[in-house]
């Protein structure tokens, strides 16, 4: 990937990830463990891959991304901020009564959400309805369906994941399906392994008929190439397995499955912030004068703190 390129896209997923911890600690609650696990796939999909159109979210050739793993949205939300769906300031409406920023993605009130999920489990069955729908549309649209990997406990995924190699043969096969597993082994109650070990994953999928493809779901140049891999697939679709880190880039968050479903208080988001911008506390001043727009999140946590 050329420098230009990789540095384009660290420093979107950098500003999305400040925004989902703004939006978070204005919610004062959501779940931000999973949301900075996921930020470096999606930031990829939406600005180095998928075709889309925000002025028209509807466009039928359009690609298709399916968050399973629904109560990350905060995520989801930071980057069709980015790409210009809506404005960013009104993230920190994020689960506020009559926002579009629902806790859950709500594909009703948010033009360019595809699926409302959440309910985990079921968001490959979508995604996969998607694909075959496009396929047999003659359409050239992919759909992108991103797990959890807790969720990958529920049967449906299963049912799911047999059938896809199988639908559309052969003339419509399901190669214009992609699905990334977010693994970043926490779930809601502790370690995936401790509650219920997915292992082993890529001999599971394998025995399906998916062909596999295993990254590091934080390295920009990996993630890339495994989607150019996915698209370059005929026949099947591709099952690509990220390893990532429970929130990732805020040090006492990561690998933490306390952070699975908490907010931050104001201080705490502010903590995480500038550890996000690599800003230690006696250089804030000068970065303030120097990033005004970022500056003035932080006060705006500052404000929160104070009430």
């Amino acid at each position: 990937m050329p420098t230009a390129d990789l540095a384009r896209l660290q420093s979107i997923a950098r500003d999305c990830r400040v925004q989902i911890i703004r939006m978070l600690t204005h919610a004062g609650s959501g779940h931000p463990g999973g949301s900075l696990s996921v930020i470096d796939i999606l930031t990829t999909l939406f600005f180095a891959r998928m075709r889309y159109d925000p002025k028209r979210p509807d466009w039928p050739d359009r690609d298709r991304l399916v968050l399973s793993k629904g109560h990350c949205v905060p995520a989801l939300y930071s980057v069709m901020a980015k790409a210009g769906f809506f404005p960013e300031g009104r993230l920190i409406t994020l689960r506020k009564l009559g926002s579009p920023l629902q806790g859950h993605p709500d594909r009703v009130m948010l033009p360019g959400i595809e699926a409302a999920t959440g309910s985990l489990g079921q968001g490959l069955s979508m995604a996969l309805g998607m694909a075959l729908g496009l396929r047999l549309d003659g359409r050239p649209s992919r759909v992108y369906c991103v797990l959890g990997d807790g969720e990958t406990q529920e049967g449906q995924v299963w049912e799911a994941a047999m059938a896809a190699p199988k639908l559309g043969q052969p003339d419509h096969p399901l190669d214009n399906l992609c699905v990334i597993l977010d693994y970043n082994g926490i779930q809601l109650d502790d370690f995936v392994k401790k509650v219920l070990d997915l292992e082993p994953v890529l001999e599971k999928w394998k025995a399906f008929g998916w062909p596999l493809l295993e990254i590091d779901g934080h390295d920009f140049t990996q993630i890339t190439k495994a989607l150019d891999q996915a698209e370059a697939t005929r026949g099947r679709p591709t099952f690509i397995v990220a390893h990532t880190v429970k929130g990732k880039s805020v040090s006492f968050m990561e690998n933490d499955p306390e952070w699975h479903g908490k907010a931050p208080k104001p201080q705490e988001g502010i903590r995480a912030i500038r550890e996000i911008l690599s800003v230690a506390e006696g250089d804030w001043p000068a970065y303030r004068q120097a990033h005004a727009e970022t500056a003035a999140i932080v006060e705006e946590l500052e404000a929160l703190e104070k009430k």
